[in-house]
């Protein structure tokens, strides 16, 4: 088979005979005398389109064959027409050589070594082996973006041996039989590749990092180039638009604006969060008054339903705060049923720690904490009420006692 996908990365349409066709797991694999599919790698992902208008789902090579992949079967020996989502193409061929003027970028500027390379549906990213801060990243970004501007004409090579070992390229093809494939960007580097690229730096158009951070030993650059940043950089400005107008000020007055909306959030929360423990304070009068009274102690327990974990927090721990009171609550939530029991520090007739371990097991749940506060989960809701009552039955018990650990 002919694979014209290196020799014309750029061609959209061509018609092709069908050698064979196997079929496998009810797809057909079909074995064309000449392709311009890129089939996938680790390098860059296959190409898609259609072969005589049926989509073509994967594009793989095996054993020097390039498959494509159809959900129905072509007629066998006939010519057919291919036509190649270019706009795919074009585009991972993009990120492609991003990759490479990056990997140039931080070796020449911060000598950082590129481990690895990946583009994925939505950005691609490189892996360095050095640490990096946001100033550094900025000049990164200023370098590729120049390099890219300079329109610098970008060739495949395939070098003898004797013509390799002269290139200042760290890694070759393992096998010496076989011809490797090298990019070259003007004077800024020589890298062995066997992706597409487009014909010139000025094709990816514009490079923008996305986020870099600490990947295992490596830091990992997340990037967008060409399209995928022009739509980015046209969504972001679609949504500034539409935040300056709901701010009702100017674009270049939004950041004032919402580092002014800012301060007065977390005054408006800092304030909330004084009148919750003030209205906790008055609520808790009032739960104390509900307590029932056992041998001088006041045991309150309740069942909440879709409330705010910490307000209840909140109240029970103002509740243990005073002499000789223990809490028993169970929380439904949406997703689970929670327990939190507390007592007073004086108290030492009962383990919170025992007792909850104890009554969780009929929410068949799981948890655990100390003598003077415990909490737990559980998966079922249908034996709330019959939990709290078996705890309330337990302290009962032990309050009736002479004093000791259950």
């Amino acid at each position: 088979m002919e694979k014209l996908y290196y020799e014309d990365p750029y061609q959209k349409e061509f018609i092709a005979e069908i050698i064979d066709v196997l079929e496998k797991d009810g797809k057909y694999h079909v074995e064309l005398d000449k392709s311009y599919f890129y089939p996938n790698s680790e390098s860059q992902s296959y190409d898609s389109g259609s072969i005589n208008d049926v989509p073509v789902s994967y594009v793989y090579e095996e054993n020097e064959k390039i498959y494509h992949v159809l959900d129905i079967k072509p007629l066998r020996i006939h010519r057919v027409k291919c036509i190649i989502d270019f706009h795919k193409k074009f585009d991972y061929m993009q990120q492609h050589l991003g990759a490479h003027i990056l990997s140039a970028c931080f070796a020449e500027l911060f000598n950082a070594n590129t481990i690895a390379v990946k583009t994925e549906n939505s950005y691609s990213y490189i892996d360095i082996d050095k640490a990096i801060v946001d100033k550094e990243i900025i000049k990164v970004e200023e370098m590729a973006n120049n390099i890219v501007f300079e329109n610098i004409p970008v060739k495949v090579l395939y070098p003898t041996n004797a013509e390799l070992k002269k290139m200042n390229i760290r890694k070759v093809n393992s096998d010496r039989n076989l011809a490797t494939r090298i990019v070259k960007i003007g004077e800024l580097g020589v890298f062995p590749c066997t992706a597409l690229h487009p014909n010139s730096t000025i094709e990816v158009q514009i490079i923008k990092v996305l986020s870099f951070h600490k990947q295992g030993d490596n830091f990992r650059v997340e990037f967008i180039c060409g399209g995928r940043a022009i739509s980015n950089y046209f969504a972001k400005y679609e949504t500034i638009n539409v935040i300056a107008k709901l701010l009702g000020s100017k674009e270049v007055d939004i950041l004032g604006k919402v580092e002014g909306l800012s301060g007065e959030l977390k005054k408006t929360r800092a304030e909330n969060n004084s009148l919750k423990v003030e209205v906790a304070d008055y609520e808790v009068q009032n739960l104390l008054a509900a307590s029932e009274i056992i041998d001088n102690i006041r045991v309150f327990r309740r069942i909440y339903e879709d409330v705010d974990i910490k307000h209840i927090n909140l109240l029970a721990t103002k509740l243990v705060a005073f002499p000789k009171v223990i809490v028993l609550l169970g929380i439904k939530t949406q997703d689970k049923t929670q327990l939190m029991f507390m007592q007073s520090r004086e108290l030492n007739k009962i383990s919170m720690n025992s007792l909850l371990k104890d009554a969780i097991t009929l929410i068949d749940g799981k948890g655990g904490g100390s003598d003077f506060s415990a909490r737990g989960a559980g998966r079922s809701s249908n034996n709330l009420s019959s939990c709290i009552d078996y705890a309330f039955s337990k302290v009962k018990a032990a309050l009736s006692m002479e004093p000791k650990h259950i």
